[in-house]
């Protein structure tokens, strides 16, 4: 403790300290007035007195006999000269020192005091504890308390032991110092952590637990995330073998926000294998044949260890056939023989291979295998244009879409064919070079055009099954490989029909006659309303122009409205034709009579109107009456010429011929 009062002692300084505290003894027993015997008890010797115990009390006793007993001086007479006594005399009476000398010892009493900063980690010495506090001395006025917790860590901690604390206040509203032990090892870890990081220094941690993808470790008290990926150069499956264990590190990443500390143990051997990678792919040779271990297996290919440098052996290069992933043909920490195909010194990629290490299937395929012959082969891989089928290990051939069906409707390889499933084919091309084959399906049946004009001559009558829709018609199959159209026209004599599928369902059955046979191009034309007679040949007489007909308005077109007719067929009035008697318009649904004006057989159009209905009614009236009134005056003319060539008996008959006629006049 006497090293923390008297910085930097040094024997000069020794004997001034010496000599002030003599003076000071001094002074208090001796510069008291006599005259009247008034003690005056010193903040110092108050101070003495408080602290000093009963049995020093004789070391008290053995002070020089100047010194004033305090029993002596009474009371009421101290009490009284207080007015009188003059402070500043004191001081002065009986003073040994110099103000020189006074700033100098005041000096020296300060320096005995050590300088603290707040926010400061300084070392302390244990000077007492119990099981909630520990009480430490840094040289201050007052000894600072810290939590027993803080040193819950240290079981063997001892009085007298240094320990560094992180300063937090000088004083407090209680006048303590505030320490903090847990603080100070925080800072002095965390300024250790980011030296470490600045320098790349190993530093040792202790693993404690295991954690989501990795494990967490304790480096300068620091709770440190060590990644998996980051325990070994070979990937680690089982973490639990590091817990409890001191290794060493390289701090990687520092996130000074978060207080995020990651270490690495990888990066400690990474350096020593990058030399020896260098070593090793200087002496690769392509073609050369090398023992390694697998590492790890992946979707896409196997990573192989080759003594400290890896490859890559991709699934393509590990078996001559298909395989659907690479667990088929390896297995993890197998060991195997592989060939190098290629490596990369920059980059330091090494590509390997497995099957090249056994011959190629085509050098081993049957030499007498020609284009014509069947084979049969297992369907491996199937794709929208097509499937392959292997043949034999690692011989495979393509069966295109195409060559599965003499179908021409547009189908894909799923509808034919499953993987796994064996099929029979004929060998269509052969390119042993190259090591490529197609094969056919269709080729196993006999094609249906051969002999079409036997089977489906044209007037003939089949059910054909609808495929497919398209704006001019249906396609309809009638076997496997015959296709057919039916034209939109040639659906229904007397129903216009805007799009197929108002007529008719993909998968439905439709009865069809052969119209038209295209062998060149493998086209058949059919026809459904031909399987009845052409109904416009009766219609011609039955909606003859000028006959009057019941029709309802079904719907609005741009210049008119079509309208239902009996029998099932349809006729058009233009806007003009379709005024009614009263100027009012016609509604949709709404039955009116309509006058044929225009019949077209060929075209199958019959145009109405329903205004003439109304308007030729009037003059058709107005004609007959005007024709009965010539026809009465050509008959009063007639009498008028015969009455003067009749005789005498004759003129009472005419008489009331004549009367009879201007009555049906009137």
């Amino acid at each position: 403790m006497s090293e923390n009062l008297i910085p930097a002692p040094e024997m000069e300084a020794q004997n001034e300290e010496q000599v002030l505290e003599q003076h000071v003894q001094e002074e208090t027993v001796t510069d008291i007035p006599v005259a009247e015997e008034i003690a005056v008890e010193t903040p110092t010797e108050k101070k003495i007195v408080e602290e000093t115990p009963v049995e020093e009390e004789p070391v008290v006793a053995e002070q020089p006999k100047t010194k004033p007993s305090f029993s002596k001086v009474p009371f009421a007479s101290a009490y009284a000269s207080l007015d009188t006594f003059n402070w500043d005399n004191l001081e002065k009476k009986g003073s040994k020192y110099s103000a020189t000398e006074k700033e100098r010892y005041e000096e020296l009493y300060t320096k005995s005091f050590k300088s603290i900063d707040e926010n400061a980690v300084i070392k302390g010495t244990v000077v007492s504890f119990n099981s909630r506090e520990i009480v430490v001395n840094i040289g201050f006025k007052s000894d600072g308390v810290i939590t027993a917790s803080e040193l819950r860590y240290n079981p063997d901690l001892q009085i007298g032991d240094e320990i560094e604390v992180y300063v937090e206040n000088q004083e407090d509203a209680t006048g303590q110092l505030q320490l903090s032990h847990k603080k100070a090892r925080m800072l002095q870890s965390w300024n250790r952590v980011n030296q470490a990081f600045e320098d790349s220094e190993i530093i040792t941690g202790y693993v404690k637990c295991r954690t989501k993808g990795g494990l967490i470790v304790d480096v300068f008290g620091i709770e440190a995330f060590l990644p998996g990926s980051q325990i070994d150069v070979k990937p680690i499956r089982d973490y639990d073998i590091y817990v409890n264990k001191t290794m060493e590190f390289k701090v990687v990443k520092i996130n000074h926000e978060y207080k995020n500390v990651v270490v690495s143990h990888k990066a400690l051997i990474e350096d020593e294998l990058e030399a020896q990678k260098a070593e090793i792919i200087a002496r690769l040779e392509k073609g050369q044949i090398l023992e390694g271990t697998v590492k790890n297996i992946t979707s896409y290919g196997v990573f192989i260890d080759l003594g400290g440098v890896d490859g890559l052996i991709h699934i393509t290069d590990l078996s001559w056939g298909r395989i659907s992933h690479p667990e088929e043909i390896v297995q993890l920490d197998e060991k195997i023989n592989v060939v190098i195909l290629d490596f990369d010194e920059s980059k330091k990629r090494i590509a390997l291979g497995l099957k090249q290490l056994t011959p190629h299937p085509w050098d081993a395929l049957d030499a007498d295998l020609k284009v014509g012959d069947k084979i049969k082969g297992k369907v491996v891989v199937i794709a929208d244009y097509g499937a392959f089928l292997e043949v034999s290990p690692g011989v495979e051939g393509l069966v295109h879409v195409s060559e599965m069906s003499w179908s021409q409707h547009l189908r894909t390889a799923h509808d034919f064919l499953k993987v796994g499933e064996e099929v029979e084919t004929v060998v269509l091309t052969l390119d042993r070079d190259e090591r490529k084959m197609s094969l056919g399906i269709k080729q196993l049946i006999p094609d249906p055009w051969t002999n079409i004009t036997e089977k489906y001559p044209a007037a003939s009558k089949h059910t054909a099954t609808v495929r497919n829709f398209t704006s001019f018609g249906i396609f309809v199959e009638l076997e496997e490989g015959v296709d057919g159209l039916i034209h939109i026209s040639d659906l229904s004599w007397s129903k216009k029909i805007k799009h197929p599928a108002e007529f008719t369902k993909i998968g439905d059955q439709i009865d069809v006659v052969v119209l038209e046979v295209d062998i060149e191009n493998h086209r058949l034309s059919l026809g459904h309303k031909q399987l009845e007679e052409n109904p416009w040949d009766v219609f011609e007489t039955v909606f003859a122009v000028g006959t009057t007909h019941q029709g309802t308005i079904i719907t609005q077109v741009d210049k008119g409205y079509n309208i239902a007719l009996p029998y099932g067929i349809e006729g058009f009035c233009f806007n003009r034709a379709l005024q009614k008697e009263d100027k009012s318009n016609p509604k949709i649904d709404e039955t009116l009579p309509f006058r044929v004006i225009e019949f077209q057989k060929d075209a199958k159009k019959i145009n109405l109107s329903h205004s003439k209905t109304w308007q030729e009614t009037k003059e058709d009236e107005e004609k007959r009456v005007a024709a009965e009134e010539k026809k009465k005056k050509k008959e009063i003319e007639k009498i008028n010429e015969n009455s003067e060539k009749t005789t005498l008996g004759d003129l009472d008959i005419f008489k009331t011929l004549k009367q009879d006629l201007k009555k049906v006049e009137e």
